[in-house]
């Protein structure tokens, strides 16, 4: 069965966590958003630009899609600054490469970085605590 239905393992840490949740837009063409996927799979994502997530403190990543609408969940320990970690993130190898190479997917400005690229999202509802 596919894991869509079934749903997606997350993972547990030995710390309180933060998550940012963010969403961006991939051009509307069937063939870009395959290629993109593909850029992204297992096989073909770039091993300097996971490494560099991972330098900057990032514990998780994942993207979801739906049509061209991508959704992403960053998480991180509770003391992660997003904007010095996105700041030193854009310095580290191959991350202005790999952005050069993904924004012929995305529909955004040329020469963006990833924070450019990407919009925060608010968090308007969750199952709240009783009181």
């Amino acid at each position: 069965m596919d894991e869509k239905i079934l749903g997606y393992k997350c993972k547990t840490y030995s710390m309180p966590v933060k998550r940012y949740c963010q969403t961006m837009d991939l051009k509307n063409d069937p063939e870009l958003i395959a290629k993109y996927k593909e850029a992204h799979d297992r096989l073909h994502a770039w091993p300097e630009i996971l490494a560099g997530i991972r330098e900057v403190g990032i514990l998780e990543m994942e993207l979801y899609i739906l049509d061209n609408r991508l959704f992403m969940i960053v998480e991180t320990p509770l003391d992660f600054d997003w904007d010095s970690a996105m700041a030193r993130l854009a310095t580290l190898p191959r991350q202005a490469e790999w952005e050069d190479y993904v924004a012929m997917f995305q529909a955004c400005k040329p020469g963006s970085t990833s924070d450019e690229k990407w919009r925060m999202m608010d968090r308007m509802f969750y199952l709240y605590d009783h009181e």
